[in-house]
């Protein structure tokens, strides 16, 4: 029985794991822009979005949520510093 409840309580922890914002798609830093269409912001480089904007009258911008960020978009986050042993 004791079993039996670890494996739910695994499997909701899990299956909590799956939905939660940690786990939300990447935020890219260009963007296509159209009257039209909207903003779709799913370029990671800006030839990328040159190449899909090219011919289709819209034009491809710095993603806004990236833009106005105080922190740098390719700044790596530190996990504590790594010494090397020799």
């Amino acid at each position: 029985m004791r079993n039996l409840m670890m494996a739910i309580t695994a499997a909701g922890t899990l299956s909590a794991a799956a939905v939660s914002p940690a786990s939300a798609a990447p935020t890219y830093p260009y963007c296509i822009q159209s009257q039209q269409f909207g903003t779709d912001c799913s370029y990671p480089t800006y030839n990328a979005c040159q190449a899909t904007a090219s011919g289709r009258g819209v034009s491809c911008i710095v993603n806004p949520q990236i833009a106005f960020d105080p922190r740098p978009y390719a700044e790596p986050r530190s996990r504590g510093r790594r010494t090397q042993q020799y």
